[in-house]
């Protein structure tokens, strides 16, 4: 058995070793992945010489719209693009293997909200659909075809048929999750004027305002949310175009990441200074899901960090492209 048959068994098998499991990867990225090797090489770092996370060198973001960035050769079987105007360069992420993203996405999905045959799942992300090529439009898809509905999934502006889906659904005595983008969420509780009550519908949302409204704090937007849908809580979910794991936040912004992810901080003025004494800083991201690209990314969040592993997402560097994906501005 080849070394990425190997690690994709033991990593969504029994609990492992994360450190161990992160180790043996950066290694292997750091031999096999071009612009990483280079990257490493530039820093002077000696992968053998390498034997705890927070010594991992972490690639910046920005080289997802640079460069190529691909651990081994490959003809991918997708591509997905972040969102962005047509003046903003788009980061691509090279997929070898859709069934794995897909497992990784189910996996994590059900550590944290149970069998996804338990729900009806629909989406609100007219923005994501448009464009194309969005690995949340992805992961949604493949969402609602392991739950086996019958109810139409993805949704634009016609919020009526997707209110009577709803109520379709619970009438079948199913679960539903709503997913959405932040701006498409707020207009539609604003149109309902809390007039109706989601109480025991999972509302979901993914961040980005695209624009459409001013960015708000993320406690100032779950209020108008919480008040429109009439429910007491509002889940988000952690994720980005360059990564193949996310996190979830099941209430007030507290994210827990998947087992395929760990969440470092790193100093907000040098981005090599990286470990547990920070308690908020930049994130930096390890996805071990990431074994075709880099699993080891600098995002341009600002985080918090919690003793329990849970973390909070507080904004953005200044100057950084808003992110189509969980961004929020605190």
């Amino acid at each position: 058995m080849d070394f990425k048959a190997q690690f994709k068994q033991q990593l969504l098998g029994q609990p492992s070793d994360f450190t161990q499991l992160a180790l043996s990867l950066f290694r292997y990225q750091a031999e096999n992945n071009p612009l990483y090797k280079t990257y490493l090489q530039n820093l002077h770092i000696k992968p053998d010489q390498v034997n705890t996370l927070k010594q991992i060198p972490f690639l910046p973001i920005e080289f997802f719209k640079l460069q190529k960035v691909a651990t081994g050769t490959f003809e991918p079987e997708v591509t997905f693009y972040s969102s962005g105007t047509t003046q903003q360069t788009r980061s691509k992420h090279y997929v070898a293997d859709l069934h794995w993203y897909n497992q990784v996405t189910k996996h994590i999905f059900e550590q944290f909200y149970g069998p996804l045959e338990q729900y009806v799942v629909l989406a609100l992300l007219p923005s994501y659909l448009e464009q194309g090529g969005s690995s949340l439009v992805a992961m949604v898809d493949y969402f609602i075809k392991q739950t086996g509905q019958t109810e139409e999934g993805f949704y634009l502006h016609n919020h009526q048929e997707l209110l009577q889906t709803i109520e379709t659904a619970r009438a079948r005595g199913k679960k539903v999750l709503l997913i959405g983008v932040s701006y498409a969420l707020l207009d539609w509780a604003e149109e309902l004027k809390s007039n109706y009550s989601f109480n025991g519908v999972t509302i979901m949302e993914t961040g980005g305002m695209k624009g459409r409204h001013r960015e708000m704090v993320r406690e100032e937007l779950h209020s108008y949310l919480k008040q429109g849908f009439g429910v007491e809580t509002i889940h988000s979910e952690y994720g980005m175009t360059e990564l193949l794991s996310q996190g979830y936040s099941m209430g007030e912004g507290i994210f827990k990441p998947g087992q395929t992810m760990q969440i470092l901080l790193r100093d907000l003025n040098d981005p090599f200074d990286i470990g547990a004494h920070h308690r908020s800083g930049g994130i930096n991201v390890i996805d071990l899901a990431n074994i075709d690209s880099c699993a080891f990314i600098e995002t341009k969040d600002i985080g918090r960090m919690h003793d329990n592993g849970t973390f909070e997402v507080l904004g953005r560097f200044d100057n950084s492209d808003i992110r189509g994906c969980n961004l929020l501005i605190a």
